[in-house]
């Protein structure tokens, strides 16, 4: 049976580490605990005497003064660490915590699931290949030595790396391993942290070279651990719940935010609000539990996109200097249908291709496996259509033979609408408008990522009126937006005045338009 040493590192909220340490080891699991040696001395000497009498408890011999991207994060693991082993001989696991992480799962799940597979887990991507680093310094984390806090001492941070690098002081990364970088919450069996510390104490070119590097904590035992350990035995992956802003900054969870944190695929969730009190006393009564049963939907992520997404949309980029003088041709026509019901449309232009010899194209802006003949590459990747959109609709044309083409467009498109509007070929919009049941909505949802098939009802339910509400949205903004030769065919209209509005899209007749519509399923779900 699994039994955890968990590595906490803190420096503030004493009272909070006190319960947090007395909640985790009392199912039968360890702690280790490293204090920031910047802390209140009357703080630590609070949480010291308050767990003095707790022997699944034990403190690092030596404390580290910790700066935010400094090896000292990396030293005050190392001792915690060591404290733990020597400590505690029974841990088969060690799992890095910090001072505002609650577990999300019960003690029990969390064992079983560390008895399945014989792994670490630790997040551990190439550090030049992988892209996981997004903005700020790159390499020069590596090839420079790094003295000073960026975050303290800004100026003479830049200064020093300006120097090395006019002076050609590159520095060569150990030869024998591969640089490796990703989050430095992981959970590590005993084996492999054995082996990290007799690394540490072999190897000390390797380690004189992490100890000038910037940002350490998310390199050091990403890296070793790639060293030491088989990749067959290496789960890239962290157990820690976190998410971050588009600012870099993490985000924090708070009351309400209970029940998702439950449903992730994870055993513990970081950050959890110092004023949360509520799900810190729900969620700490939690992992003493037994025989709970998880619902694992893991939309919590994704989730968060759509959410905060929402406050960004008809954003768009300058225009592009390949579309500057590109035109579809005055003398073509490019007809759109608009709709958030993907099969109502494709089922409309099938009708229209089967019934006129207009070409018409699916959603290729937003469906990859959309059919369209070699054009050179540009078709190749839904990036490569939406860059040179104007180019590609152009050649489309041209491949097809034919001035009179339609496709189909998502309502969240908006910039493709804008774009091609104002171009010199006429374009005609057709909004197709379908009812939204809840249950189309909970099935749309699972198909995008935002709840999974172990959702409790409870929690659809508190995200369909957002859906809802996202998907009028859509709409409304392209109303708003004020486009010319727009009509619009409704579900709850009659066939007359779908067919009225068809035939004024396609500029057909209106039994030609009703033939059309006349599909017996086409609002069908």
């Amino acid at each position: 049976m699994a039994t955890i040493a968990f590595i906490l590192l803190c420096h503030k909220d004493p009272q909070g580490i006190i319960d947090q340490a007395n909640r985790l080891t009392a199912v039968g699991d360890y702690m280790a605990i490293h204090f920031d040696a910047r802390a209140k001395p009357a703080d630590y000497d609070q949480i010291r005497e308050a767990l003095k009498d707790n022997p699944r408890v034990t403190f690092a011999r030596k404390r580290c003064k910790c700066g935010w991207g400094e090896w000292s994060l990396v030293e005050a693991t190392l001792h915690a660490v060591e404290a733990a082993v020597e400590a505690f001989p029974r841990a088969t696991h060690f799992y890095m915590l910090s001072g505002d992480c609650m577990a999300i799962k019960s003690a029990e799940y969390a064992h079983e699931l560390l008895d399945r597979e014989e792994v670490d887990y630790i997040e551990s991507f190439d550090f030049f290949s992988s892209g996981w680093i997004k903005t700020g310094i790159k390499e020069e984390r590596l090839i420079y030595r790094h003295y000073l806090n960026e975050r303290k001492h800004k100026f003479w941070f830049y200064k020093l790396m300006e120097w090395q690098k006019k002076l050609g002081l590159e520095r060569k990364i150990p030869e024998d391993i591969q640089v490796m970088i990703g989050s430095q919450w992981w959970c590590l069996r005993r084996r492999t942290i054995e082996a990290i510390l007799d690394f540490t104490r072999q190897r000390r070119d390797v380690m004189r070279f992490f100890r000038t590097t910037w940002i350490p904590d998310e390199t050091f035992f990403q890296t070793l651990v790639r060293h030491l350990v088989p990749e067959t035995e290496i789960r890239s992956r962290t157990l820690t719940f976190l998410m971050f802003t588009d600012y870099g900054m993490p985000v924090t969870f708070y009351n309400d935010h209970y029940d998702l944190l439950l449903s992730q695929d994870y055993l513990f969730a970081r950050k959890i609000s110092p004023e949360a009190h509520e799900i810190k006393r729900r969620l700490g009564q939690l992992y003493a539990a037994q025989g709970v049963r998880f619902q694992i939907s893991n939309e919590g992520s994704s989730l968060f996109r759509f959410l905060t997404d929402r406050g960004r949309l008809g954003r768009r980029f300058a225009t592009r200097f390949w579309e500057t003088e590109s035109s579809l041709g005055r003398e073509r026509e490019l007809m759109i249908v608009i709709c958030k019901k993907w099969h109502v449309a494709k089922r409309l232009v099938e009708r229209i291709a089967a019934l006129t010899d207009i070409r018409v194209i699916e959603y290729l802006f937003h469906e990859g496996s959309t059919p369209l003949p070699d054009l050179g590459g540009i078709q190749s990747t839904l990036e490569k259509r939406m860059r040179h959109r104007r180019a590609l609709m152009r050649m489309l044309f041209d491949y097809h033979g034919t001035d009179r083409m339609v496709v189909c467009l998502d309502p969240e498109g908006l910039h493709l609408l804008q774009d091609f509007c104002s171009d010199r070929a006429r374009t005609r919009l057709l909004e197709v408008e379908c009812d939204f049941s809840d249950d189309y909505l909970i099935g749309h949802a699972r198909r995008v990522g935002l709840a999974g098939e172990e959702t409790a009802r409870a929690s659809l339910e508190r995200l369909l009126p957002t859906i809802r509400h996202d998907i009028a949205h859509e709409s409304d903004r392209i109303r708003d937006a004020g486009f010319d030769n727009m009509a619009t065919i409704r579900q709850s209209d009659s066939l007359a005045q779908n067919a009225a509005a068809l035939a004024q899209f396609l500029s057909v007749s209106e039994s030609t338009a009703e033939e059309i519509l006349s599909h017996p399923h086409l609002f069908t779900d």
